[in-house]
């Protein structure tokens, strides 16, 4: 009997589980690219490197959402080596991802973002990667968090050679 109970509790408990992933993106500055964060084009002079867009920003969630649902990373079904993924669009990788997750009945419940970059100033424009972001992910805006950070001067990123961005992400099912 009381293995019988713990069956149905573990059973229950599969019902309704959560589990949170973890993105993390580089990539270089450099000249003759657009600037790419979040799925929002932002005035620069200088873009990021990259075989596709380069948007460290959905770079880094498509990472946290394949993490959390334990389906690898985003070089694993995105390799830069691929010429199908030359100069995409970073936000197929989102929604095919999210349509993977969808697959094994997870949703996204929340994201967090930090976005590193000493150049350019990322607060006026915060707001709109927050709300782009939140309708990628079909979700109120409220629960979806957009900071910036600068490097302090330190390091690739404080000598405005680099951008980089964490995301967490909350799914359940």
């Amino acid at each position: 009997m009381a293995t019988q109970s713990r069956g149905h509790a573990t059973q229950l408990l599969r019902l309704y589980e959560m589990r949170v992933g973890i993105g993390h993106d580089t990539h270089r500055l450099v000249e003759g690219r657009p600037l790419i964060l979040g799925g929002v084009t932002i005035e620069h002079p200088r873009g990021l490197a990259g075989h596709s867009d380069a948007d460290v920003v959905l770079h880094a969630l498509t990472d946290a959402l394949l993490g959390a649902a334990g389906l690898g990373d985003i070089g694993d079904l995105y390799p830069d080596t691929d010429p199908r993924h030359k100069d995409a669009d970073s936000a197929v990788f989102v929604r095919e991802t999210l349509q993977r997750l969808q697959k094994d009945a997870w949703r996204v419940v929340n994201v967090d973002v930090i976005i590193f970059a000493q150049q350019p100033k990322l607060g006026p424009v915060k707001t709109t990667i927050r709300r782009h972001l939140a309708e990628l992910l079909d979700l109120p805006a409220d629960a979806v968090n957009v900071k910036a950070k600068t490097g302090e001067h330190v390091g690739s990123i404080g000598r405005g050679e680099a951008i980089a961005c964490q995301v967490i992400v909350l799914i359940d099912h």
